[in-house]
């Protein structure tokens, strides 16, 4: 496992889902970004930069016009293996601000064990009747709520089910109370929308998702990957996760409030 695969696997899924969502793509040895696609700041995202000190105000500059022209947020997602070393500096002199940091965790499937809570069923979404159960339920406590739920719900419909991407709900006794998506890159899986609706929380149906899910992927990948916020370490460390690189930062270029959901983590830079 590689801080590069970590990185790849986000690069990927965003560029992929922009990509549906009608954005305007870059993907060449400097830069990768997808702008447009979303309102929603996290997926109109710069994924990769291997810039130099001459050529990378100019290119952030182009991406910062590129939100601006299509009236998004967008976000640059910075990983370890962008370059130049002073991008996080050049970002804030270009009027991009630092909101915090997504500390990315891996771990080998196969050391993830476990049991989930009692009554908790954990199904695979499978069709569209499946997938609008998914989508109101990641809209009761996720990101930006109903407005990011649907817009992913879309995507994911013009997707379809099949790998790489697998998407699970998780049912109490019967109710929804919780999601999770997978998408997988060789050998790996990445982990994305993990939400237990808010009256559900604290009795371990994040973590128990996250299992599944990672476990379920034992047919097709070697390491699992996600991005936590601070306070969900704690849970993933649980189920085997350790930090694998140091804290990713994104920077954003909208001013408008964001209404945010207690999932995602901090929202990075903005301004």
């Amino acid at each position: 496992m590689t801080i590069q695969a970590i990185e790849d696997n986000t690069a990927e899924l965003l560029l992929r889902m922009g990509s549906r969502g009608g954005g305007a793509h870059r993907d060449d040895a400097k830069a990768r970004w997808t702008i447009g696609g979303s309102p929603i700041d996290y997926h109109n995202a710069v994924v990769a930069a291997d810039l130099t000190t001459g050529d990378a105000d100019a290119v952030i500059a182009e991406s910062a016009e590129l939100m601006k022209a299509h009236g998004v947020p967008g976000t640059w997602h910075v990983g370890p293996s962008m370059r130049p070393g002073d991008l996080g500096e050049r970002l804030l002199a270009a009027g991009f601000t630092d909101e915090g940091r997504e500390p990315a965790m891996a771990v080998e499937i196969a050391q993830v064990t476990g049991q989930p809570p009692n009554g908790l069923e954990i199904t695979r979404v499978h069709t569209e009747q499946d997938l609008a159960v998914w989508v109101d339920t990641l809209g009761r406590g996720f990101g930006e709520g109903v407005i990011e739920a649907e817009w992913v719900g879309g995507i994911y419909r013009q997707e379809g089910f099949d790998d790489p991407w697998r998407h699970y709900l998780a049912r109490l006794d019967g109710e929804p109370v919780g999601t999770a998506t997978v998408f997988l890159t060789p050998g790996v899986a990445g982990i994305y929308f993990v939400m237990t609706v808010p009256e559900a929380r604290r009795q371990g149906i994040g973590a128990a998702i996250t299992r599944y899910a990672v476990r379920a992927a034992a047919d097709v990948a070697q390491y699992a990957v996600l991005e936590s916020s601070a306070a969900g370490q704690s849970v993933y460390r649980r189920i085997g996760f350790r930090g694998w690189a140091r804290s990713r930062s994104t920077r954003s270029t909208d001013e408008r409030p964001v209404s945010r959901g207690p999932s995602r983590g901090p929202r990075p830079w903005r301004c």
